[in-house]
């Protein structure tokens, strides 16, 4: 016999989930994030949330009406379009602890994100590019115009995103790209692998 106590909690927890959802999503959209929807996960091969809507790029305006119709009944994840308001740039988490330590040291952290998959995310304004050395480092992705990045609390198969640095730590304001850039530059030049690299070049 089913026990129909397990359906009624599993709406209550898909409607509760839902109202968080759309509530970041609206507390976004009024600080003038682009925000749009994406998938929710559909099983374990699923790596992360799309845009739910083809045209998303055209959609990706920061009008809370919208974002209200938008998630007014579906469990959609919250994901901010990049390259007209905000970028990002994806690290592995090796990189990603070194650089926020380093953030950390000039009191002045950027937003960063903590993905379930590992990787860790920095938001900066748009505009610039990778430097050299962070470009061809495998595992290291910009986000900028035709791009976006998850935002929290969306669910990925195997947990959601959340804040590792909230961006009211900094009065939600984003850091230029290229001071960001430069921050990720001088982490990537601290870890073991690229200072035996140098090593090996001076020595010859």
């Amino acid at each position: 016999m089913n026990n129909p106590t397990i359906g009624i909690d599993s709406v209550s927890w898909r409607d509760a989930f839902r109202i968080e959802l759309r509530a970041e999503a609206i507390g976004l959209a009024t600080r003038g994030w682009p925000v749009v929807p994406g998938t929710a996960p559909a099983g374990d091969g699923v790596s992360g949330p799309v845009p739910v809507h083809d045209d998303w790029q055209e959609r990706a305006v920061a009008d809370s009406g919208d974002v209200i119709e938008w998630w007014g009944g579906e469990v959609y994840s919250v994901l901010v379009a990049t390259g007209s308001y905000v970028d990002a740039v994806e690290v592995d988490a090796e990189l990603g602890h070194r650089a926020a330590t380093l953030l950390r040291e000039t009191g002045r952290p950027a937003p960063i994100l903590a993905m379930p998959n590992g990787k860790w995310v920095f938001l900066t304004e748009s505009g610039g590019e990778l430097a050299g050395e962070l470009a061809t480092r495998p595992g290291v992705v910009r986000h900028g115009m035709g791009s976006w990045v998850p935002l929290p609390p969306t669910p990925f198969a195997h947990g959601v995103v959340h804040w590792r640095v909230k961006p009211e730590v900094w009065e939600w304001k984003l850091p230029r790209a290229g001071a960001l850039h430069g921050v990720l530059a001088r982490a990537l030049a601290t870890l073991p692998d690229n200072r035996d690299s140098e090593f090996h070049v001076h020595a010859a």
